[in-house]
């Protein structure tokens, strides 16, 4: 029986790796994250409200649970906001796996880190290898690159799971995403501005936690880029949103990035080559409008259950 312990268990994938984890044999699932439990079903794991930023107790922890793997998903992501509160930002996206891996390497113990397109610049004018020079344009990018660094520098066994702009349902929670962003303001017959030059592979959060689950199967090694398989603007995400649900496009008003006089910069184009992660941990290839409509089909067997 190996011990997994899931960082940001409270996060959309956080709970979507405990839910799947759950589904498969051999796995004792420890979910750690701050507060109250907000997972619908509290059964068959056990839950840790434990703040991460707190070395000593988070070491004590890991010590009293002793795991075999850890998947960090823990991390701040809004991305203004870490541009106006850097330091808060450092101490979350860098020192706690700082901390995680002072625990890791003289136990041996296996890494799977969540990591971002936002390393990038987002000016190559093509989608994205592995191996592709970092250059990050914002303080959010930066701090998962550091972290990023860190790890590889490291002796610890790992998998470093990049992603881009992950969607989904979430229990208890009301952060939201770009799909829903874009559903519940048309809904309510609100007028939205939306770019139309930032280009990005939007991920289904039940296929991050897959491949999440595909690397500790794999004992993968090294970087992973995990995405859909399609190119699109923000603008055309939206208007695919809109038409998954039947809403009315004419609320969706395209600008470009520079219009909305954003904190922090976003890299323009930040698309995926998924051909590592196709034929090395077996990931599907999905496009975004595929999975919206798992997604839609997801939500309307969700929506009338209570928090």
């Amino acid at each position: 029986m190996k011990k997994v312990l899931i960082t940001g268990s409270n996060g959309l994938l956080g709970q979507k790796l405990v839910k799947l984890f759950l589904t498969k044999k051999g796995y004792e699932i420890h979910a750690l994250s701050r507060g109250e439990n907000r997972l619908h079903n509290q059964e068959g794991y056990t839950y840790y409200n434990v703040d991460l930023l707190d070395r000593s107790a988070l070491l004590q922890c890991l010590e009293a649970i002793a795991p075999d793997i850890i998947i960090h998903t823990a991390a701040m992501t809004n991305v203004d906001h870490c541009e106006q509160h850097q330091k808060e930002c450092d101490l979350m996206n860098i020192k706690v796996v700082e901390y995680l891996l002072e625990y890791c390497e003289p136990n041996g113990v296996y890494l799977v880190h969540l990591s971002t397109d936002f390393i990038f610049d987002g000016k190559k004018g093509d989608v994205y290898k592995e191996d592709d020079p970092a250059h990050p344009v914002n303080h959010y990018g930066l701090s998962k690159l550091k972290s990023e660094e860190m790890i590889k520098k490291s002796k610890v066994n790992h998998a470093i799971l990049r992603t881009i702009l992950v969607y989904g349902l979430v229990d208890g929670n009301d952060r939201s995403n770009i799909v829903l962003w874009v559903k519940n303001s048309l809904e309510n017959n609100k007028e939205i501005r939306v770019v139309t030059d930032q280009l990005r592979m939007p991920t289904y959060a039940e296929d991050l936690a897959e491949a999440c689950w595909l690397a500790v199967q794999k004992r993968a090694k090294g970087v992973f880029n995990i995405s859909s398989n399609q190119l699109m603007s923000i603008y055309e995400i939206a208007l695919a949103v809109a038409d998954a649900f039947g809403l009315d496009k004419k609320l969706i008003h395209p600008v470009q990035t520079n219009a909305l006089s954003l904190p922090a910069d976003r890299p323009l184009s930040t698309g995926f080559d998924l051909n590592k992660s196709i034929s090395e941990i077996n990931l599907p290839s999905y496009s975004f409008v595929d999975r919206l409509q798992v997604f839609k089909d997801q939500l309307s067997t969700y929506s009338g259950r209570k928090e």
